[in-house]
């Protein structure tokens, strides 16, 4: 069994999983939003002592496992620094306390691999990842073989929902409740412009539309109107992404795509990518609702893998990075 540690931004994650069966035998989240939505957003410094008081708590848990143990992972990069080190601490008090080997893995493929918990991989696979810090597209062939074929030139996709949240003063995390206001609203009454949309770049870019969406908050007369803006703010950040997808598909047509992270919950997204796929006949892979956002079984997932290849770090190596090399 593999124990496997998340503590990137503000979830506070365990989970033990089987190497050979794939089966997920442990897993819990401690989840910081409440903490958090009085402020519109994480506060680092904040993340990182309710991980100091959540992690141990869900460790004490796992102690009937520890014989059965044959390595620990940990997510080592990218996300909070403050939060990172966190778990990492944790993982390497473990790994010398059970004399057993340490996995540090990358977060942004974690979420890949969370559409394989407790199945077999599915390669290749073009993937949309989706969060709160990330947008970008991923062609997968493999664990050692992914490329990252477009990015956010500066806010993503999750973080622009936040910051529309906090706009109106909704709370946080804002995916959730954004959708939830767009659900009666017009998605036509406000005629945002999609970002990027005469730039043959096959990136993203939020920033404008988020600005756009300010002003329409501004200008309203009263909170029945947010949802309007909503509608419109959801129908053009997706239309965003299926118009860049599109323009890439005519060069590299998908077989097999897939949308990952915690944004990929949304449910707009999801049917607007299911219409874009129709014409290539691809197939569509998801994670289960409950892996979207940042889990610990994902971790686990990638260090079977890693584990099997025998990709371990040495404790002395590892180190928290705030950015990603995939």
């Amino acid at each position: 069994m593999i124990l496997s540690i998340e503590s990137s931004c503000d979830d506070s994650a365990i989970a033990i999983t089987d190497i050979e069966t794939k089966e997920l035998i442990f897993h819990k989240k401690i989840s910081q939003e409440l903490e958090h939505s009085v402020y519109g957003g994480v506060v680092p410094e904040l993340a990182a002592r309710l991980h100091a008081e959540a992690l141990p708590k869900i460790l004490e848990e796992c102690e009937p496992y520890f014989k059965d143990l044959k390595a620990v992972a940990v997510t080592s990069s990218p996300g909070l620094a403050v939060t990172l080190v966190e778990g990492v601490t944790m993982a390497k008090a473990v790994a010398i306390s059970l004399n057993i080997p340490l996995i540090g893995v990358n977060h942004l493929i974690g979420h890949i691999y969370s559409l394989f918990i407790e199945k077999e991989t599915k390669f290749p696979c073009t993937v949309l990842l989706v969060s709160g810090g990330h947008t970008q597209v991923m062609q997968v062939e493999s664990l050692e073989n992914i490329e990252t074929v477009a990015k956010s030139m500066d806010d993503s996709f999750g973080e622009s929902f936040d910051k529309v949240a906090k706009m109106m003063g909704l709370g946080y995390p804002g995916g959730p409740l954004i959708q939830e206001l767009a659900k009666d609203g017009d998605r036509k009454k406000h005629n945002f412009t999609i970002p990027l949309s005469q730039s043959p770049l096959i990136a993203f870019s939020y920033s404008g539309l988020k600005n756009a969406v300010r002003l329409a908050v501004e200008k309203a007369e009263n909170e029945n109107e947010y949802k309007d803006i909503a509608a419109s703010f959801e129908h053009i950040a997706t239309a965003h992404l299926t118009q860049k997808l599109k323009k890439y598909f005519k060069t590299n047509p998908p077989q097999r795509f897939a949308i990952v992270g915690g944004a990929s919950a949304n449910l707009y997204l999801r049917s607007q990518i299911e219409e874009l796929l129709k014409p290539h006949g691809a197939e569509l892979l998801l994670s289960e609702l409950k892996y979207c956002s940042d889990n610990a079984a994902m971790i686990g997932r990638v260090a079977i893998e890693m584990y099997e290849k025998g990709m371990f770090t040495e404790l002395k190596n590892i180190d928290v990075s705030p950015k990603s090399k995939v």
